[in-house]
């Protein structure tokens, strides 16, 4: 192969590997982690990143306020849930009134983050149809030789 279509191939691989900016999403056990080029990222970081995107911008707007509302709920529960248990473990008379609300908001809880998750899986699929790159160069080495695929 002549070196000048060699720098033209690099070069578009190149072009194409910075503008294929996808945003990923993986499910864990507590919620998401949301990822831009193997960077994590915060969900107010991506909705920054969405604004460019009105409509992925808006749905993920909706995620986020289920995200928070998830979050302060979820604290309040395990504060409400820890008081009663501190008290216990230090031997005073625990309030299990407090305990059982406690858990009454960490269950309230769970709907709002599978609400947060849906609304964000859908801004995401929005925003990527439009900014991810169809064009999917790979490398691969077999003992001494390399063999470049490009899939579009």
């Amino acid at each position: 192969m002549n070196q000048p279509a060699l720098c033209i191939l690099l070069g578009l691989i190149c072009c194409t590997s910075c503008l294929g900016q996808e945003i990923k999403i993986y499910k864990t056990f507590g919620g998401v982690r949301f990822e831009m080029d193997t960077l994590v990222i915060s969900p107010k970081q991506v909705l920054e990143l969405l604004k460019v995107e009105p409509m992925a911008y808006q749905e993920f707007k909706r995620a986020k306020v289920n995200y928070n509302v998830a979050g302060v709920m979820g604290f309040t529960g395990g504060v409400l849930i820890a008081i009663p248990l501190g008290t216990a473990i230090i031997g005073g008379e625990p309030e299990w009134g407090l305990a059982a609300g406690g858990a009454a908001l960490l269950l309230a809880s769970i709907p709002f983050n599978r609400a947060f998750k849906n609304r964000a899986v859908n801004a995401l699929e929005l925003y990527n149809k439009n900014h991810a790159s169809r064009i999917m160069p790979t490398l691969y080495f077999a003992g001494t030789q390399a063999r470049l695929v490009i899939r579009f």
